[in-house]
């Protein structure tokens, strides 16, 4: 099984964490600094895009798929509740977190100067407004780690290279970041550019 993956993409730290905390043995291919892999990449792909994963004869692309995938291949431990409804929850929170707060990431990374005020202010009111969604279980509405925490921590990982600081306006969700990136698996799907990141921006 091999990733082909970009250091700094967020959609790939996604899955990169999913990859780590089910212990699957994987080749990351960081198409940035080896460009023939990049041409591979381009003849599995349509779109071109990372990550791309390849296991034996199948070619998977766009995060969110790929980690539906892992979670079904390799099953234990489970990313996902067993009862249909709890699921539906989690998949509609998954979709919001995508739609508003990575949508927002994106036009952050996008911008620059002044640009990126807008967007970092939404963001910033965005997650202190869901503080109460993290109070009241170890995880986004669940006592096991999923696949929206697996999606938040990525986001999370870099509010300070997005010049956010919740301060001490959002307390359960500064305690649920530091369970997140307190994991093992977590700290094992950072790649060096992602832990530069946060130290730059310290």
């Amino acid at each position: 099984m091999a990733l082909y993956s970009s250091a700094s993409c967020i959609q790939c730290h996604r899955v990169r964490f999913v990859l780590a905390e089910k212990g699957i043995n994987v080749e990351i291919v960081d198409v940035e600094s080896d460009a023939a892999s990049a041409e591979d990449m381009a003849e599995l792909t349509p779109y071109n895009e990372t990550p791309t994963l390849v296991d034996r004869d199948l070619v998977l692309y766009d995060a969110g798929v790929i980690n539906e995938y892992l979670d079904e291949r390799y099953p234990h431990p489970p990313l996902m509740p067993v009862d249909p409804v709890s699921r539906a929850r989690l998949r509609l929170v998954h979709y919001r977190v995508l739609r508003d707060w990575y949508a927002l990431a994106a036009q952050i990374e996008a911008a620059t100067g002044k640009k990126a005020d807008a967007p970092r202010k939404q963001l910033k009111e965005g997650i202190i407004a869901a503080n109460e969604l993290f109070e009241n279980s170890d995880f986004l509405l669940s006592d096991e780690l999923s696949l929206v925490d697996c999606t938040l921590a990525p986001l999370f990982w870099r509010l300070p290279a997005y010049g956010i600081d919740l301060g001490k306006s959002a307390p359960a969700v500064q305690g649920y970041i530091q369970r997140l990136i307190s994991r093992s698996s977590f700290k094992a799907s950072l790649t060096t550019a992602e832990r530069e990141l946060v130290l730059n921006a310290a």
